[in-house]
């Protein structure tokens, strides 16, 4: 991969290159600290590069294309004065890294955190989730997934309106405040995974198009037309979104990355980008000597994804498992089913456990055709499963999660039916306390011909819905700071007890035999009609298993046990009093015991957790 951008040698010395091959001429304009125009010298392939004494860090240039203006850097690493501004060269040798030691952790043994720089603390800097990590850690939580945090316009956004690929956002506290941020994770043994966008780029600020054809109009995305990964001209456009990839996790030592809807992604090239971008990875794996994690949102229930290169596959480490939320969510929460048409049935659950994709070639009514094809037999930690993430409860209109849509006791048993299944979980923050504040849509465009885009835009995607509310403004300050995680409630009540309750269910996982493998051959799933299912999990040896008894209904479930050596042990039940949003004197609760064949009655809108030997 070719470096693009200012790269920083030594000794006020830099080297800029930049990628426009349709451009007869480039010049480099340093701003600050002295005027200056620097002509820059063709090379093959479409570059310009220079190198150019006298620049110390920190200083701003643009770039000027022939017969363009000054151009901001589309490789800049730093925008300090937004997306229109002037890029700034950093020195990434300046920080002294901590975490010599650090190899990373299995991805099988994550724990995966979704967060929002801006939400996360009332401050939204990357410094300001430091003294919030013991407080995850203490939870059980060992991994955070950082939310796109490529420079943006304004100072609020999703991310995913960010314009330049390799620049930290400024607001953010810029490089050296993520730098910090995964030293400080890293130090207390968690990994640190970013959230990066290469299916489009945010309308404010994008002045790519001034450079080269890094967009086509052959496919057509949600966003507009799409980069260019296989069309004239599109080696550099490759290049510059898999060196991106390389970037991340080399310079600011990430463990790995989340590719956002790869599915919009177009390449009908012999190797596809995906394929390219996760050979580069796993080179770069082999010369750092740590783990390093590549995972997908896709929509396209293929597990092409999650296969090798060799075997066809893009060759992703995991991929997030939407089946696994669509299909617990309408089964806990019944207006569910006016978002998922096509679930509701308990069967739809189970096999989601055991097989992950629950569409797997059948007709889909929402999409009009028959879809996916099966994921059976592919190992629990080729998915990432979750209740909630930052599309689930920020694209409702009233940007309500989990907590807010169903009661306390389903908050309990979807929690369990995330943290025993075998997949790697994911908790979107506040989750894991059961946070209450809204996390909206917001944006912060200085356009107001996008603002009044961006605000019909919401109205219109939220008409097929039915809503009976008007969407908040995204552009309006007052949403953002109502999106924001209420801290303080952690301690606090029923929403420390949700948190023991997760916290317990994380420790479970990490401490139980039955638990630790990854195997769909150890998983076995099944309904009990359409009130309830069964979840058994055993280790390789099939021994020491655990079976969980979940009853979704607001009746009581009765369950025959099945056979164990000496019973059954109670060791996890969501009826005793700690468990409960409020005390509750002389609970009623199943017998710590149970014998096979013996018969237990389920309360309404619990889960039990048994464990018992097999010889």
């Amino acid at each position: 991969m070719k470096p693009v951008g200012a790269i920083y040698v030594a000794n006020n010395r830099c080297r800029f290159t930049v990628w426009a091959p349709e451009k007869k001429s480039m010049m480099l304009h340093i701003v600050q600290p002295a005027d200056r125009i620097i002509p820059m010298q063709a090379e093959s392939f479409g570059y310009f590069s220079v190198d150019v004494d006298d620049i110390p860090p920190g200083t701003r240039y643009f770039f000027r294309p022939a017969d363009q203006p000054d151009t901001p850097d589309p490789a800049s690493n730093y925008q300090p004065e937004g997306v229109h501004g002037p890029s700034a060269v950093v020195d990434h040798g300046a920080y002294t890294w901590q975490d010599d030691g650090w190899r990373g952790i299995p991805f099988n043994d994550l724990v995966l955190y979704e967060l929002h720089v801006g939400t996360f603390t009332s401050e939204g800097t990357f410094d300001a989730i430091i003294p919030r990590l013991d407080d995850l850690l203490d939870t059980g939580i060992n991994a955070i997934e950082i939310m796109p945090v490529n420079q943006f316009p304004g100072d609020r956004n999703w991310g995913y309106d960010g314009v330049y690929p390799y620049a930290v956002q400024a607001s953010y506290g810029g490089p050296d405040g993520l730098k910090r941020l995964v030293d400080a994770c890293h130090a207390r043994g968690m990994a640190v995974l970013l959230d990066v966008v290469y299916n489009h780029l945010g309308p404010e600020g994008n002045y790519f198009n001034r450079f080269g054809p890094y967009f086509t109009s052959q496919y057509c995305t949600p966003w507009g037309d799409a980069l260019n990964f296989d069309g004239d001209w599109s080696d550099g456009v490759r290049e510059f979104f898999a060196g991106n990839a390389l970037y991340w996790l080399e310079t600011y030592h990430l463990d790995g990355l989340r590719f956002d809807a790869i599915h919009t992604v177009f390449d009908s090239g012999a190797v596809p980008f995906w394929e390219l971008v996760n050979r580069e990875v796993r080179q770069l794996e082999q010369k750092l000597g740590r783990t390093l994690h590549m995972t997908a949102e896709s929509d396209l229930n293929s597990p092409r994804v999650i296969r090798p290169a060799d075997v066809g596959g893009f060759g992703f480490s995991a991929q997030w498992l939407d089946d696994f939320h669509h299909a617990l969510y309408v089964l806990i929460d019944e207006n569910g089913r006016e978002r998922y048409e096509d679930f509701g049935r308990m069967e739809q659950l189970t096999k989601a456990y055991t097989d992950g994709f629950v569409h797997s070639g059948e007709y889909v009514s929402f999409r009009k055709r028959r879809y996916g094809a099966s994921s059976a037999g592919i190992p629990g930690d080729r998915f990432i499963a979750f209740n909630q993430n930052h599309d689930q409860v920020g694209n409702r209109v009233k940007g309500e999660r989990l907590s807010v849509l169903v009661d306390f006791d389903r908050l309990k048993l979807a929690a369990a039916a995330l943290l025993l299944s075998p997949y790697v979980p994911l908790l979107f923050m506040g989750e894991e306390y059961g946070d209450d504040a809204p996390f909206y849509y917001f944006v912060s465009h200085s356009e107001e011909e996008l603002i009044r885009a961006v605000q019909e835009g919401r109205k219109e995607e939220f008409k097929r819905f039915q809503w009976d509310v008007e969407p908040p403004d995204p552009q309006a300050e007052e949403t953002f700071r109502d999106s924001k995680l209420q801290w303080h409630k952690r301690t606090e009540g029923k929403y420390a007890r949700l948190l023991n309750w997760n916290k317990t269910l994380i420790q479970l996982r990490r401490t139980h035999p039955a638990l630790q493998t990854v195997s769909k051959n150890t998983v076995q799933a099944y309904p009990v009609g359409q009130a309830g299912f069964v979840l058994v999990r055993r280790p390789e040896d099939g021994q020491q298993q655990l079976i969980g008894l979940f009853n979704l209904s607001d009746d009581a479930l009765v369950y025959s046990m099945p056979p164990a050596d000496e019973g059954w042990h109670k060791i996890l039940d969501s009826t005793e009093e700690p468990w409960q949003a409020e005390p509750v004197p002389n609970p009623v609760t199943l017998p710590g015991s149970v014998r096979t064949g013996e018969t237990v009655s389920l309360p309404p809108r619990s889960v039990v957790v048994f464990e018992g030997r097999i010889e």
